[in-house]
């Protein structure tokens, strides 16, 4: 069975306890850090009824990553696929490797689709298309499970060992555990932390009905 660890506090202290390339793969969201909300599709009134407060939204994303979070992501991971990675081309630089989620949805406040730099793939591109239909979204940026089952499938072997710097609702993890991957991650905010976790049980309790 796959082991699943996952800590409450600064990815970045946390990433310092490991060795130089411990991780095989990093699939990592970040906060993207944008001051034009529109930049990314988010509604700033529609973000505030359905998911949570506009100060939750904005702490979320004004907090983008800097040089000391990268240098840490490299050193202990062998390959990465980083969300926003458009966002970050400064602290990356330029990448052939990219994969698109086609949220397919047109017309509405969000942005049509997000892009992932990556690192050590075969493919110049690769499109995964789903609408993200959770009915259960516990974090303003939560990506579907059925992403990261998709990611996992195509990007990761056997025996891998997974980083997710930022946990979130915890799809990531999900994920890991149902691919029978070896998961650590990481969420700073206590709450989101609090509702992955609760989240990520009630998945295991599920699979024990079957």
């Amino acid at each position: 069975m796959a082991v699943s660890e996952v800590y409450n506090e600064d990815c970045i202290l946390g990433m310092a306890r490991y060795p130089d390339n411990h991780f095989d793969l990093a699939i990592v969201d970040p906060p993207y850090g944008l001051d034009d909300w529109n930049e990314r599709g988010i509604n700033k009134k529609t973000m505030n009824k359905k998911h949570m407060n506009l100060k939750q939204i904005q702490n979320f994303e004004m907090k983008a990553p800097n040089h000391d979070y990268f240098n840490e992501l490299f050193r202990v991971s062998k390959h990465q696929i980083i969300w926003g990675g458009n966002h970050f081309l400064d602290y990356l630089g330029k990448t052939k490797q990219i994969i698109v989620w086609d949220k397919k949805i047109r017309g509405m406040h969000f942005n049509d689709c997000e892009i992932a730099w990556a690192s050590g793939i075969k493919e110049a591109c690769r499109i995964f298309s789903k609408t993200a239909n959770d009915t259960n979204r516990i974090h303003p940026t939560q990506k579907p499970i059925d992403l990261y089952d998709w990611l996992l499938h195509h990007f990761a072997k056997e025996g891998d060992l997974i980083l997710d710097t930022h946990l979130g609702s915890g799809s990531s993890r999900i994920a890991a555990y149902k691919g029978g991957f070896n998961f650590v991650g990481f969420e700073i905010d206590a709450e989101y932390y609090e509702k992955q976790e609760k989240r990520f049980n009630e998945f295991k309790s599920q699979l024990k009905l079957f």
